[in-house]
């Protein structure tokens, strides 16, 4: 499809003015068809980021875009003011020709334009606990600079994306029903995610009676959300804020433990290979309460762990839930993929419930440093 794309059209429709040099496909994305340009400009050649926005899993692009419009808006202001540079520390939307923030073609597409964040790289694993440190210290920073934007003006781009008691309410409904006929094999999964359904409520809960506060949240903190310094190695830019939504803190932290401080792949079935690793629960930690500085409430900082253990149950009920509904959301390689991936967060969760109180002794530790 990439051939019928009439690149002079779509890029024309933007700022930039010049000569298309190249377009190239880049990164590692699955979400959005995202390409790097090169343009030859009167000052010489830039680069840009033109994105095709994924309409089947965001609905309301022009929502989405006002999000990103509005919470980069404000971090430029934040980055000014302490003097450092907005052009790589945060994303820059190149608008329309018509003033938007987008452009629609005329088959129903919808592109967006980035200015190329140059000399930085995003990396797809950590090679070493420094860059899971690099990523908690951009992505704390980025909660820090955000602590006074209205989160509640934001849209929310999927609802109910952490609220995980809705997401055990829809497990029950998907292992009820039953359609593929999978229920059977996921007894002990199921039995495991049933005993801590009251583990589920805490954080909504705390929310709710507003113990802690509504934030505004990444919601994909993975390294490779995050741009590195080629030259300094160090987290200068946070990426990809298709879901930035209202949420919280424990979310965007927790999510990254899950995903990072865990020894083996998201599909491992050797589950003898499944752990957290303190050292880079450690790293991480370490680095997030660095960024974050004072914007955290001490009732937040004392439910780190429970943020981490909380995203790592979701995320298995997620996985289990897809399974038993016919793997419909997460895309499968081999048949029961998503059941290997279920099993390797319950794996994980039962690892933090033995280490709980060096978790939480670990983020005592960093919160008193704070």
């Amino acid at each position: 499809m990439q051939e019928l794309w009439n690149w002079q059209e779509i890029l024309g429709q933007f700022e930039p003015e010049g000569k298309i040099a190249e377009v190239i496909p880049y990164g590692s994305g699955h979400i959005n068809d995202t390409f790097r340009v090169t343009m030859e400009e009167k000052s010489g050649r830039k680069r840009y980021i033109l994105q095709r926005m994924n309409v089947n899993i965001f609905y309301d692009p022009r929502a989405l875009m006002e999000n990103i419009v509005n919470v980069t808006s404000f971090l430029r202001k934040k980055i000014l003011e302490r003097g450092g540079d907005p052009d790589r520390e945060t994303l820059n939307v190149i608008p329309s020709r018509a003033g938007e923030s987008f452009y629609q073609d005329m088959t129903g597409n919808y592109w967006r334009l980035y200015r190329f964040i140059e000399n930085a790289t995003s990396y797809d694993q950590a090679e070493r606990p420094e860059d899971f440190y690099q990523s908690a210290l951009a992505f704390g920073r980025f909660q820090q600079q955000l602590a006074d934007f209205p989160a509640g003006s934001l849209h929310e781009t999927i609802p109910d994306f952490h609220n995980t008691p809705a997401r055990l309410e829809a497990l029950k409904k998907a292992l009820e029903e039953d359609k593929c006929g999978r229920a059977a094999q996921a007894g002990n999964e199921a039995r495991f995610i049933l005993e801590r359904e009251a583990f589920t409520h805490i954080l909504s809960d705390k929310l709710k009676c507003g113990e802690i506060p509504l934030r505004v949240t990444h919601n994909d903190t993975k390294l490779n959300n995050i741009m590195i310094d080629n030259g300094t190695g160090k987290g200068i830019c946070v990426i990809d804020l298709d879901t930035v939504m209202p949420g919280l803190a424990l979310h965007d932290y927790g999510d990254s433990i899950r995903f990072g401080a865990s020894t083996a792949a998201e599909d491992e079935t050797d589950l003898s290979k499944v752990s957290c690793d303190m050292e880079l629960f450690e790293a991480y930690t370490k680095g997030f309460l660095e960024g974050c500085g004072k914007s955290l409430t001490t009732a937040e900082l004392s439910l780190l762990p429970v943020g981490a253990k909380m995203m790592t149950l979701e995320c298995g009920m997620r996985f289990l839930t897809d399974y038993l509904q016919g793997d419909t959301y997460f895309k499968i390689h081999w048949e029961g993929q998503n059941l290997a991936r279920c099993r390797t967060q319950l794996k994980l969760v039962q690892d933090m419930e033995e280490k709980w109180e060096q978790m939480n002794a670990i983020a005592a530790k960093y919160r008193h440093k704070g």
